[in-house]
């Protein structure tokens, strides 16, 4: 697929998470809209996942996910992403984003599993634990002799969590090298920049000393960017060290009045607000 069309696919995307958010005046666009260029990158171009067809002509799911290449989303939060990237991919029809945290709707604010969405493998939204569930996937993986690869998306607050640094300290120790691990570095979180809350400090030190390859893609925003960093990570992994991408992202990507401040964290626009971010955004595949 050519960067347009995947910039095409991403503009989409935006307008849904917005749409979304708006549509039940809850959920966390920022985030949503800063990691759009990846998870699209990775769904559309990077990821090996089948491509079979199962009823109602939409992609066959299976929860062991064998001879494909896995994702788990850590901050489950920025499930309107999710949730638009799985439907245009074909799990789903792009319809039922209409019910995003409706009473009894399969999209829930958090990804669950018992509500048998398809491409969801794992509940998630309580920070900390997705990395975790990578490794044990990607050594899964490797018991099974299955040499496809595990990503997992974080966010920078998550970071925060301990049981990120258990797992960190994990993966290079055991050598989990069909892992490709992401945080988005967008300096912000529910309760302010991650440098007031609790900083991070450096972030690329930290993970080079635990024994992962550490590598960064500089324009999160980027499409060009996110393809390459995306193949660059694929080429890194069966080294003997898990990888780790620090994606430098700007929280609101694609709005302005979002970008830059932890404000649209968890806030839903207005109708004038959705309208200016609409305006911004154009219409590519059809709204839901």
């Amino acid at each position: 697929m050519q960067i347009k069309e995947l910039q095409d696919i991403a503009s989409q995307v935006r307008r849904d998470i917005v749409r979304m958010v708006h549509g039940c005046k809850s959920g966390h666009p920022g985030g949503s809209l800063g990691c759009t260029d990846i998870l699209t990158a990775l769904y559309f171009q990077q990821m090996k996942i089948s491509n079979r067809r199962g009823k109602g002509s939409y992609l066959s799911f299976k929860m062991e996910g064998r001879d494909e290449d896995l994702f788990f989303l850590s901050n489950g939060h920025i499930s309107p992403l999710f949730y638009s990237v799985l439907a245009r991919r074909g799990y789903f029809g792009v319809e039922e984003l209409a019910t995003f945290r409706k009473i009894n709707s399969r999209l829930q604010g958090h990804p669950t599993t018992h509500e048998g969405l398809p491409g969801i493998r794992v509940a998630s939204g309580s920070l900390g634990q997705g990395l975790s569930v990578a490794i044990g996937a990607a050594l899964g993986k490797r018991l099974d002799g299955d040499d496809r690869t595990v990503y997992v998306l974080m966010g920078d607050g998550e970071q925060q969590e301990g049981q990120i640094w258990e797992a960190a300290q994990f993966a290079p120790h055991h050598k989990v090298d069909n892992l490709v691990a992401i945080i988005d570095l967008n300096y912000q979180q529910i309760d302010g920049p991650t440098e007031k809350v609790m900083a991070n400090r450096d972030l690329k030190a930290k993970y080079k000393a635990f024994g992962w390859n550490v590598m960064e893609i500089k324009e999160g925003n980027s499409m060009e960017a996110c393809v390459a960093g995306l193949r660059k990570a694929r080429r890194l992994t069966g080294k003997g060290q898990p990888v780790m991408i620090l994606l430098h992202t700007d929280m609101g990507a694609g709005v302005d009045f979002m970008m830059g401040t932890h404000k649209w964290h968890g806030s839903a626009p207005n109708d004038e607000q959705l309208a200016a971010a609409l305006a911004q955004l154009p219409q590519t595949l059809g709204d839901y």
